[in-house]
């Protein structure tokens, strides 16, 4: 009786759970202002831009019934197709700017960063929780003596788990462990910074990491 019990009692648990995501994922949605990103979009690139915000507010709204691992293929899937790699100094004419989501779906070309954070923000809106998600810069090795600075966005089903990644380098999202070529640094979201393989947050990231602060206030002055 009592193991029948803390069955259903764990049932009542996920049940509760999974609706208190979806109450959050509708208030994350509903705080973002698709009428003002299209408008910039069209004042600030023109109709092509405006084009890629219709079909990516479209793959938000699409998304939401989807299973997580759905969500990440298809979101992994419509910016790697979608926006051409580019470095900043040829984008922007900075060694090093982070884009918001706008920036690069106007411009539709960003580098690794930039297609990170708009797969992170993109996941965000399609319901998945934000501890869930981590952007992370790793070493990635490009040759059996170079390695380079690059960033990825890694999914944990739960925060000890392995994570899978989505990367623009490559097509289809895979487990860490099938990712050797990378390494690790530090990885941070909305809520907390990580350090290495870290399973505990070491500090608040908009504290330690001026340009994702930055970020940040700029993609809440476009409507995000």
């Amino acid at each position: 009786m009592a193991l029948e019990q803390g069955r259903r009692l764990g049932r009542i648990s996920w049940a509760l759970a999974a609706l208190l995501g979806l109450v959050l994922a509708l208030a994350v949605v509903a705080a973002t202002d698709y009428d003002r990103i299209r408008n910039l979009a069209q004042q600030r690139y023109g109709a092509k831009a405006v084009d890629t915000v219709q079909a990516w507010r479209s793959l938000v709204n699409d998304t939401q019934s989807l299973s997580e691992t759905e969500k990440l293929e298809r979101i992994n899937t419509f910016f790697n197709r979608r926006i051409i790699f580019e470095n900043d100094q040829v984008v922007w004419g900075q060694l090093d700017y982070w884009a918001t989501p706008l920036e690069f779906m106007g411009r539709a070309t960003g580098d690794c960063e930039d297609y990170a954070i708009a797969k992170y923000t993109t996941l965000r809106l399609a319901g998945v929780a934000t501890e869930r998600l981590r952007l992370i810069y790793v070493r990635a090795r490009t040759s059996p003596t170079v390695t380079e600075a690059h960033m990825v966005l890694g999914y944990y089903e739960k925060p000890t788990d392995e994570p899978l990644i989505l990367d623009n380098l490559i097509t289809s999202v895979r487990p860490a462990s099938q990712r050797p070529d990378l390494a690790p640094v530090y990885s941070f979201n909305s809520d907390g910074l990580w350090v290495g393989g870290s399973a505990t947050s070491a500090a608040d990231p908009t504290v330690r990491l001026s340009r994702w602060r930055d970020l940040l206030d700029r993609m809440r002055q476009e409507g995000f």
